[in-house]
């Protein structure tokens, strides 16, 4: 249930990193290209921004949810031995 549970934490905080960083990147575009008086090239907002942003986002929280799953796990099995021993 480990690699399920830290799933279920990544999937959304990745996508949730994706839309935040989309969205400034988007608007950093389209201020830079404000400021050049030229168009807007929105596909660098998603190629060279928000897609490798979310990816290294969601790389680091992989790690990190697996880090805290399995001390919970531990944590948990800790306890519940302590939790026999006391009522034997």
């Amino acid at each position: 249930m480990i690699p399920v549970r830290a799933l279920l934490i990544t999937f959304p905080l990745t996508l949730l990193s994706f839309a935040i960083c989309l969205f400034l990147g988007i608007l950093g575009v389209a201020g830079v290209a404000l400021l050049r008086g030229v168009h807007p090239n929105m596909t660098i907002a998603y190629r060279h921004i928000a897609a490798p942003t979310a990816a290294v986002v969601a790389v680091v929280v992989l790690i990190s949810a697996l880090i805290m799953e399995i001390r919970r796990y531990y944590q948990m099995k800790t306890l519940a031995g302590i939790e026999r021993a006391s009522r034997s």
